[in-house]
């Protein structure tokens, strides 16, 4: 473990401890970092306390602890709740404060939740990660970074202990943002496809898993069709990433393409299979239950492919 006290000028804290920032915290907490935390949901703020986290009942009590604020809320609505809610944590920025915006959310969003920041004379940091919380709990999700170099610059080792690869994009706000946004789409089209595949294997008879092994090893490869589609055949749903916030994602993406005029028809048709998806009464599960979206469907007499 490193020495907490050679961590003390960093004081860092997560403000939404769900898979992604609970796990950044966890991670944070093993590397001896004195982490404040703070969630709407009192059961997640808790289970971090009781490894060693000091837990906050509003972002401005946070903000007289800690120095370096990461926010990791599922949308803009909550991040503008944290911000400017009774107990903001806009109240009790300084100068001396660092916010690294951690969410998901359009670059128009992202770009004024740091002008938010920036107003009060404090840092601000359009900051997207990405790989899943195990790999936030070893410190090897990736991080995409756009703001001012000289208010990255101070807090590189702290971002070193949470992430094995960080891109910087630009200095413009909202351009890691876009750069999330790009990713995602991505991701959404393989995990959809990833699911196609195996649902379609599966009746013609084939076994998924000896499918998913092929795929694997082969040009089917992605790292989320992998990733989902094994923990959906060990029917593990457990959430990490719930369906939703992909389909979130995918929105996001399709209508930052859309307003570029560019076309993304593959994107388009993922947005539709996971707002079917959360339609179904998957919403709230791991997005790995594509693949159970994906097995009720049938294939009718006419043609057209329907759930059931």
């Amino acid at each position: 473990m490193a020495s907490a006290v050679a961590h003390q000028s960093f004081m860092p804290a997560v403000i939404g401890t769900g898979a992604m920032g609970g796990a950044m915290a966890s991670r944070l907490l093993t590397q001896g970092y004195p982490v404040q935390v703070r969630d709407t949901d009192i059961s997640r703020q808790l289970a971090l306390v009781a490894t060693g986290a000091v837990g906050h009942f509003s972002p401005a009590s946070l903000a007289t602890r800690a120095r370096v604020v990461f926010i990791v809320v599922v949308d803009a609505a909550q991040i503008r709740s944290v911000l400017s809610d009774d107990g903001g944590l806009r109240s009790a920025l300084s100068p001396a404060h660092t916010v690294v915006f951690c969410s998901t959310i359009s670059p128009e969003e992202m770009s004024a939740a740091c002008e938010l920041v920036r107003t009060i004379g404090a840092a601000a940091i359009d900051a997207p990660i990405s790989g899943g919380p195990q790999r936030a709990l070893r410190g090897e999700m990736s991080m995409m970074l756009a703001g001012d170099p000289t208010a990255i610059e101070p807090i590189k080792p702290l971002l070193a202990q949470m992430t094995a690869q960080r891109f910087f994009i630009s200095e413009r706000p909202g351009d890691a943002s876009r750069a999330k946004l790009v990713n995602n789409l991505v991701a959404g089209i393989n995990l959809a496809a990833a699911a196609e595949g195996l649902a379609l294997a599966r009746a013609l008879g084939l076994d998924e898993s000896q499918m998913l092994e092929l795929m694997r090893a082969s040009s089917a490869q992605s790292w989320i069709g992998d990733d989902r589609m094994r923990r959906a055949l060990d029917n593990d749903f457990l959430p990490r990433a719930q369906t939703h916030v992909l389909a979130k994602d995918l929105m996001l993406a399709q209508a930052l393409a859309h307003r570029h005029g560019y076309p993304v028809p593959l994107g388009d048709a993922a947005r539709t299979l996971f707002e079917a998806a959360c339609s179904a009464g998957y919403r709230e599960e791991d997005d790995a239950a594509m693949l159970k979206y994906r097995h009720a469907w049938r294939q009718p007499q006419g043609g057209a492919q329907t759930p059931d």
